[in-house]
């Protein structure tokens, strides 16, 4: 006999033909899906316990994003967001990629 450690039952028969076609069933996929996940999220919730006690212990100092900004402090949009452009920055390209430098002869092969 043959126990699915995912599925938690036995199989009938333990055979190469008996065992490849639970393994390929839709319960016994979305047990092994539903394990894994488990598994990741407490992977997660395990990281995110030790990092919140090490910064509470003080081994991790606080980012300077955490604060809140001074009063009357700007902070610029990141670059991909659209908008007027900022002193001393060159409007972004309306294609959203670099500025294209004039071709000067033939196209590259490849091209």
């Amino acid at each position: 006999r043959f126990y699915c450690d995912y599925c938690d039952t036995y199989l009938t028969h333990d055979s190469p033909s008996v065992r490849k076609t639970h393994c390929s069933g839709r319960k016994h996929k979305e047990n092994v899906k539903d394990y894994y996940q488990k598994w990741m999220e407490e992977q997660a919730q395990s990281l995110i316990d030790k990092t919140t006690a090490a910064f509470q212990q003080g081994k991790i100092p606080p980012t300077p994003f955490s604060a809140p900004p001074p009063a009357g402090a700007m902070i610029p949009p990141p670059p991909s967001i659209p908008g007027p452009p900022r002193p001393g920055m060159m409007p972004a390209p309306h294609m959203g990629g670099p500025p294209m430098m004039p071709m000067m002869g033939p196209p590259p092969p490849g091209m």
